[in-house]
């Protein structure tokens, strides 16, 4: 699971290059046109925030050294740590309740 992890932390953090490039590039244009689109540069920047938050998560279980007991959120397909209450992205309860818990 590391190695998948590891895999899954590089092509994050090309996609952060990446989206950083594209929104630079993007006011560099409205700059020169003189004509700023703030609804353009929220939604290139919210994409950015997305995959900056994702490869922190990553990189925080991989430093962990918990990547083997990680599990992906059932809602949204997450990466959670070992001992996560909470999805770090969607915030589904990840703990199981109730019936669930004793049957497991």
């Amino acid at each position: 699971m590391s190695s998948d992890l590891e895999r899954r932390r590089d092509r994050l953090a090309q996609q952060l290059v990446d989206l950083q490039w594209d929104l630079g590039g993007i006011a560099y244009e409205m700059a020169i046109r003189d004509h700023f689109r703030l609804d353009v540069l929220n939604s290139q920047a919210a994409k950015l925030q997305q995959v900056d938050a994702e490869l922190a998560e990553v990189e925080r279980i991989l430093k962990l050294g918990q990547a083997a007991a990680a599990g992906a959120c059932p809602d949204c397909g997450a990466l959670y740590a070992e001992g996560a209450v909470f999805c770090w992205q969607c915030g589904r309860d990840l703990m199981p309740r109730g019936a669930e818990a004793a049957a497991k």
